[in-house]
């Protein structure tokens, strides 16, 4: 069992978009990410994913509103739903998702990256 304090993690990488994983849980993976602009559309076929906004204020759009998620709050997008991330300035979150979860989702491109251990 380790503590893991989170501004140590966040001091630890400065790319955006580019989740770093800080523990296991079950089958899922605790992941650490700095977000800033906007992100791609997609959704995950398979995997629910919790976002909690430890540090900023995130945009998450959909296809029929926006949420805006502020700093101690979390929402969980249900799989199979459409969404695109947006922080205007940088934000970093917590994710909470199945290990399968790949960060684009079912979208293949230069922001798709596989998430490393810090």
């Amino acid at each position: 069992m380790n503590i893991i304090n989170l501004s140590q993690k966040f001091d630890l990488f400065h790319e955006h978009w580019s989740p770093r994983i800080v523990g296991e849980l079950n089958d899922s993976y605790v992941k650490l990410a700095k977000l800033k602009g906007e992100f791609v559309w997609h959704q995950h076929e398979n995997e629910d994913e919790l976002f909690l906004v430890v540090k900023g204020k995130l945009q998450i759009k959909l296809r029929d509103r926006d949420l805006w998620i502020d700093e101690g709050e979390f929402v969980i997008i249900p799989k199979g739903v459409e969404h695109c991330p947006v922080a205007e300035d940088e934000v970093q979150v917590l994710l909470l998702e199945p290990k399968s979860t790949l960060n684009t989702g079912d979208v293949q491109n230069e922001r798709t990256v596989e998430a490393e251990w810090i």
